[in-house]
């Protein structure tokens, strides 16, 4: 979850070293990766993030009704509503909503539902596989009303709608105790979110989830709970609850704390050390029943880890403890936090070493290199020079520290961002800022034209290239567009079905029609680059030095190289205009292989120069002697 829209060792080289139009030298890392302890299988991932509404409707028996929405905002159970059209053109209103709130498409965005399920995800894995995926990132699964999943009701269910009975699991929850795990049973959406974490498995994937352990929803058991018995609850203390409904006293209201002040998402209580005991009890069930489900004391029928919500809102001493849990259950579990924005007017992201000593998470979701890596490549005036993208890089694996970075969930975009493919379209905003017509009326919302499409493909292989672990978001590789939050969040687009072409935006019609179909040229390059990945041991888990960093030309170059396996010389040319070099500059010569991966490279034979084309990325490779 993101803001709403209110929102260590040496790395590359010094900002000193990066003199215009010199060649950087040095290693990345204090001693060599061979000295160091085997690495963890997440540095191999290649992540792939999957918004489980939104990503393939493979049971329509099961879509949500009109009466599961209550208990979340916009807290309205419309009239003739119905599940929206997968295919249907994202910005047109559905009857139901042409009269609704004055046809405000920034609410009834959030009333719509698409019947995403578990099956849907399940019937796809193979799509992942033959992609090249080989970890997944879910978000919420658990049982909520609201679309995203951020507010949960229990923590102990997965979401009756993304399994095949919804009425029996229903049933079934009716008969528990949520506060008793003696109690607690297995529904039909539990047991084929258990079948899924199985065929995930059985496929060499790993597969982690959302936690979100710092707020719940409205109809959250504890808190409903509290409500009906009063300030005498148990569960009172679970909550900072500032008032009570009174039937004597009409106009009272149940007031309490709700994240960045927003009801819908009461936040438990917590002091220096977290959640409060009783809060940390439930919480720890709810890791160890999905984390070794059958409870035998073997974790490979569970989960491999998980995403950690608004990490920062929690004690760092929390996270600790967590992670003592969750590695009694699995020593190899994968945990990553949200730690995002230090401050967000001012675009300045957390330094996230405190959560990186090796005691709470062992990655976060790193949007300061997406944030990065936009800057350099798509032009505008604030565009940054090839000297401080080269900075900004190795700041972070100064701050991380190398080994960290090489695990450390390196995002382009994710559901609470513009999507990469409109990231490109508008340059000039940064990331997660003005990004959609509600903020900025001159936000683009059109498809990507050819030459941005190129600069896409530039900004992904330098994501696949560069050390940390590639994440993408659903949809990206096959050529979904959108804003920030709703818009990031389109149904995911699939070869059997054919789309409604996109002719409004969020206030009528507009004046252009971008057809919307599966991209396969751009799917292809995604499990090409991903497969050159995949295929080098020294791009997972290698060392990293900048060869190039020219400023003038804007030119930049690293190598990836790893003692024992191919040494890797990456170039690129975030410009319109073709370049030329000597490959001398970057430490090549007449014996390296070389592959042109994004636009137009080559290098003569028997010449010493290279030719870049506009939006360009050439790779050369050698295999290493020793």
């Amino acid at each position: 979850m993101a803001t709403w829209n209110t929102r260590r060792n040496l790395a590359c080289l010094s900002a000193a070293a990066l003199t215009l139009g010199q060649p950087a030298v040095g290693t990345t890392t204090a001693k060599p990766l061979t000295e160091m302890p085997a690495p963890e299988w997440f540095q191999s991932a290649v992540w792939y993030q999957i918004f489980p509404e939104r990503f393939c409707n493979g049971d329509v028996s099961n879509d949500p009704t009109v009466e599961s929405m209550d208990g979340t905002w916009p807290y309205l159970q419309p009239d003739g509503w119905k599940v929206s059209p997968w295919t249907s053109d994202w910005y047109r209103a559905q009857p139901w909503e042409q009269q609704l709130n004055g046809g405000d498409f920034y609410v009834n965005a959030q009333l719509r539902r698409y019947g995403g399920d578990l099956l849907g995800l399940l019937d796809k894995l193979d799509y992942l596989n033959d992609l090249g995926i080989n970890a997944v990132y879910v978000n919420p699964v658990f049982e909520s009303p609201s679309l995203h999943k951020y507010g949960a009701s229990m923590f102990h269910h997965v979401d009756k709608h993304f399994g095949p009975d919804p009425a029996g699991d229903s049933a079934i929850q009716a008969n528990e105790d949520p506060a008793d795990p003696g109690t607690w049973q297995w529904t039909a959406a539990d047991r084929l979110f258990l079948k899924l974490i199985d065929a995930c498995h059985q496929r060499g994937m790993r597969i982690i989830i959302d936690g979100v352990f710092n707020h719940v929803g409205i109809p959250f058991w504890a808190l409903q709970r509290a409500k009906a018995d009063g300030p005498d609850s148990p569960y009172a203390e679970w909550f900072r609850i500032h008032s009570w409904p009174d039937p004597d006293q009409p106009g009272s209201t149940f007031d309490y704390d709700g994240w960045a002040g927003i009801k819908a998402l009461p936040v438990f209580r917590q002091d220096e050390n977290g959640p409060i005991a009783p809060v940390k009890d439930h919480l720890r069930a709810i890791v160890q029943r999905w984390m070794d489900p059958n409870g035998d004391g073997n974790p490979s029928d569970g989960i491999d880890g998980w995403r950690l919500d608004v990490a920062a809102e929690l004690p760092l001493a929390f996270w600790k403890e967590f992670r003592i849990w969750v590695h009694a259950i699995r020593p190899d579990a994968f945990l990553t936090g949200e730690i995002w924005w230090d401050d967000y007017k001012t675009n300045k992201m957390m330094n996230a070493a405190p959560w990186l000593q090796g005691d709470a998470f062992d990655s976060v979701m790193n949007y300061r290199y997406g944030d990065a890596v936009l800057q350099f490549v798509n032009p505008s005036d604030a565009a940054i020079s090839a000297s401080e993208f080269a900075a900004l890089l190795g700041n972070v694996h100064d701050e991380y520290g190398y080994r960290t970075a090489l695990g450390i969930q390196n995002y382009l975009g994710s559901h609470d961002t513009a999507r990469v493919a409109s990231a490109v379209v508008n340059p000039k905003c940064r990331l997660d800022h003005d990004a959609n017509l509600k903020q900025n009326r001159a936000y683009k919302v059109r498809a990507p034209k050819v030459d941005e499409r190129q600069r896409q493909k530039l900004i992904v292989a330098l994501q696949m290239l560069s050390p940390g672990a590639p994440v993408i978001f659903y949809g990206d590789e096959v050529g979904l567009w959108g804003a920030d939050d709703p818009d990031c969040r389109k149904p995911m687009l699939w070869p059997e079905f054919r789309y409604e072409p996109e002719m409004f935006g969020p206030f009528g019609p507009m004046e252009r029609r971008d057809p919307v179909a599966v991209d396969d040229e751009l799917k292809h390059f995604y499990r090409k680059v991903i497969s050159l990945r995949r295929a080098s041991t020294s791009l997972m888990q290698g060392s990293y030095r900048v060869l190039l960093a020219k400023d003038t030309e804007r030119l930049f170059a690293f190598e990836r190289s790893l003692v024992g396996h191919r040494t890797y010389a990456i170039v690129c040319n975030p410009s319109p205009d073709q370049r030329t070099l000597p490959t001398a500059d970057f430490g090549v010569d007449q014996g390296w292989e070389h592959i042109a991966l994004v636009g137009d490279s080559a290098v003569p034979a028997a010449s010493a120069e290279c030719s870049l084309g506009a939006w360009s990325c050439a790779v050369f490779i050698r295999q290493q002697a020793n």
